[in-house]
């Protein structure tokens, strides 16, 4: 998103806009580097948080626009003299738009965002686009291209190929956002008329299919799970796989109460327990529905505990 708006004209906006833009639109993942330092459960409480939270899209802007102008004064015009300085207002606005479109990219898909954080934990979710959505990437990559290959030309408004992109980017996302939303309530209505009693539901994006959704019940003591088709025709196919939510069990409580369980539960939406017991020890394992492939066991964490 950064390259594709550098390449749509923002470049020429001031010196290092391009540099802004590109470090601005990365810039909230600085928690991902909890996976390096943390656990993965602890790793897992972090991320979407803070560094996406509305405090730090007021301070990450201001801090990447300061850096950006001493990078400016101490190194890059000591390099070159004669440069022209950047200008710090449009850095400040530049960072401002890459660093605001990060959490609501991340926001479009079924892993969500915290966007009021640290006032909130609240999570928001816009279950429109697939975690990597391959036509976004593909439109925004093919307007980049185009536009740096004009420019090398010497073409003017080399431009015009990464706006078009953008366009159609804004588009697309518009429309994944709407058929999310026809999605639940047809879900919702296939899955009464079949007589399928849930308390919520969860209708995502799969990869590379736009009129396909993966659909998640949650039922009273568990999870459904099904496919929606909403082109040429709705329909909706249940699948026969069942997950219990397993959460009333002495061991599942007290794997809710350890520092673990809170962590993977602050961030689960449709947490599920499954318990073993193995090696004299009671294993409890956190999964989460929305991610039901391989069991879900990406998500997965264990707790060992006493055996009863």
């Amino acid at each position: 998103m950064g390259a594709a708006l550098a390449e749509a004209g923002l470049k020429r906006s001031t010196p290092l806009a391009t540099a802004t833009l590109l470090i601005g639109a990365n810039l909230p993942d600085l928690d991902g580097l909890s996976y390096v330092f943390a656990r993965g459960v602890d790793a897992l409480a972090l991320r979407r948080g803070w560094t996406h939270g509305v405090l730090a899209m007021a301070v990450l802007p201001a801090a990447l626009a300061g850096g950006m102008a001493v990078w400016d004064r101490l190194v890059r015009r000591r390099r070159r003299p004669g440069a022209e300085a950047a200008r710090l207002p449009a850095v400040l606005l530049l960072a401002f738009v890459a660093v605001l479109s990060h959490p609501f990219l991340d926001f479009l898909n079924t892993y969500g965002v915290r966007f009021l954080m640290p006032f909130s934990g609240r999570w928001f979710y816009g279950d429109a686009l697939f975690i990597v959505d391959p036509w976004l990437w593909l439109v925004l990559a093919a307007g980049i291209a185009w536009s740096r290959w004009r420019a090398g030309r010497g073409a003017m408004r080399a431009g015009i190929p990464a706006a078009v992109a953008l366009t159609l980017a804004a588009t697309y996302i518009l429309a994944m956002l709407g058929a999310a939303r026809a999605g639940r309530s047809i879900a919702a209505r296939e899955a009464r008329a079949s007589g399928l009693a849930f308390e919520r539901l969860m209708v995502g994006p799969v990869p590379w299919s736009p009129a396909t959704r993966m659909v998640v019940f949650e039922t009273a003591d568990g999870y459904r799970f099904g496919r929606l088709r909403l082109w040429p025709g709705p329909a909706l196919t249940l699948s026969p796989e069942r997950w219990e939510k397993g959460a009333a069990s002495a061991a599942a409580r007290a794997a809710a109460g350890t520092r673990e369980g809170r962590e993977f539960l602050s961030w689960a939406r449709f947490p599920a327990f499954a318990t073993e017991v193995s090696a004299g020890k009671t294993l409890v394992l956190l999964r989460d529905a929305r991610y039901p492939g391989r069991g879900g066991s990406w998500a997965r964490i264990s707790v060992a505990l006493p055996s009863p």
